[in-house]
């Protein structure tokens, strides 16, 4: 078996070790779909009417979150990247793939399209809830399936940062915070609830420059769903090219991150 044949045979192994840890521990995805059911419920309705534009229409405020919610979702997922390393390396697991005949790139790659499974499973958990509170799509087909594919085309992403981050945490406890406290500025500092337009000074420089706001804009965009009456369009170059900076900046995060969270697998596979 050649090189690339080993690697993706190797991989696919591991992704199907990794789905199966979800499907034995149901908790991971109930615990990967409660948190954004509960942040579209208080939004959509305990400040939907506050924030909801300036005629306080908390229909069009729901069509404008959910894009947000979606960024998200699959961005918090990538703390169960950190998690799962992690876990790995504290009981073991790490040591004895060492010790297998596989590539040891699999292993990483495993990890991270077995959470691309868990976002897609989240995905549709979200679209339902979506619909339910009166979201809709008013793109074709084509287009709702391009904004789903850049959705999942962030989550990847992230989960090479998350990737990198669990091998540099050799303990769980220590991984629950360190997959989370990096995501709070990444999602909030950006156009997931608010128009970065909204943010003042400087924090409305980052917003504009955020990829996490060229995916959300650029997901609205596919989606067809716009900014409540009265808020003014995003603009400034990242918005008006937010897919073209969206996809440029997964594959920056990408670029820089899989060397790192593969030089960093190899170190601690070494020991």
């Amino acid at each position: 078996m050649n090189g690339l044949a080993k690697l993706v045979s190797d991989s696919g192994v591991i992704t199907w070790r990794n789905v199966m840890n979800v499907r034995r521990n149901p908790e991971w995805l109930l615990g990967a779909t409660a948190f954004p059911i509960m942040f579209v419920l208080m939004f959509a309705y305990v400040f939907g009417n506050a924030i909801g534009g300036p005629g306080g229409d908390s229909a069009d405020y729901r069509e404008f979150l959910i894009a947000g919610i979606f960024a998200q979702t699959v961005a918090f997922n990538s703390s169960y990247t950190v998690i799962g390393f992690a876990n790995d390396l504290q009981k073991g697991i790490i040591d004895r793939f060492r010790s297998l005949p596989m590539s040891r790139l699999a292993v990483i790659i495993g990890r991270t399209t077995a959470d691309q499974v868990l976002s897609v499973l989240v995905l549709v958990v979200m679209t339902f809830t979506g619909l339910l509170i009166g979201w809709r799509i008013h793109s074709s087909a084509a287009d709702a399936a391009l904004g789903y594919l850049m959705i999942l085309l962030f989550a990847f992403a992230l989960s090479w940062v998350g990737a990198y981050i669990g091998l540099l945490t050799r303990s769980v406890e220590v991984a629950n915070s360190a997959g989370l406290i990096w995501l709070f500025p990444l999602t909030f500092v950006s156009s997931a609830f608010v128009p970065q337009e909204s943010l003042p000074g400087v924090l409305g420089t980052i917003a504009d420059w955020n990829p996490f706001t060229a995916a959300v804009n650029a997901t609205r965009d596919l989606f067809g769903n716009t900014n409540p009456a009265g808020w003014p369009p995003p603009s400034g170059w990242p918005a008006e090219n937010a897919a073209l900076y969206a996809v440029l900046s997964c594959v920056a995060i990408i670029a820089i991150f899989a060397p790192l969270a593969t030089a960093r697998y190899r170190k601690v596979a070494s020991r």
